[in-house]
C-alpha cells in the first residue's frame, strides 16, 4: 500500500555526486584521441551535477559529470589541458559550428 512507503531522502544541497570511473575513463579517452582539447566547467544546476565539457579543435565535444569544480580542475591539470569556466568564457564558436554541421548532415557522424 502506497500510504506506508517511505520517501527517498533527498541528498544534501550543495554536494556534488562523485563521478563514476566510467565517466573519467570516457573523458580521458576523448583527450587521448582528439587534438587541441580544452575543458570547460559547467556549474551545478537544479537538475544536473557539475559537469565538464571537453571540446576538441574541430568542435567535437563530450560532457560528463565530475566531482565538482575542483574535481574538474584536478582532471584538467592531470591531463595537462586548459580549463575554463563556461560562465565566464562561454562556449567556443567551433563547438557551435560543429553542432550546426551535424544538424545539416546527421548521417556523417
Amino acid at each position: 500500500m502506497a500510504l506506508f512507503r517511505r520517501r527517498k531522502q533527498a541528498r544534501p544541497a550543495g554536494r556534488d555526486r562523485a563521478a563514476d570511473r566510467a565517466d573519467l575513463d570516457h573523458l580521458e579517452n576523448f583527450v587521448r584521441t582528439r587534438q587541441g582539447v580544452e575543458a570547460f566547467i559547467e556549474p551545478r544546476t537544479t537538475v544536473t551535477e557539475t559537469t565538464v565539457i571537453l571540446i576538441a579543435d574541430d568542435g567535437e565535444w563530450t560532457r560528463r559529470r565530475v566531482d565538482g569544480p575542483e574535481g574538474a580542475r584536478r582532471f584538467a591539470h592531470r591531463l595537462a589541458i586548459p580549463i575554463y569556466d563556461v560562465r565566464l568564457m562561454g562556449y567556443p564558436q567551433r563547438m557551435r559550428d560543429y553542432n550546426e554541421r551535424r544538424k545539416r548532415r546527421p548521417d556523417q557522424h
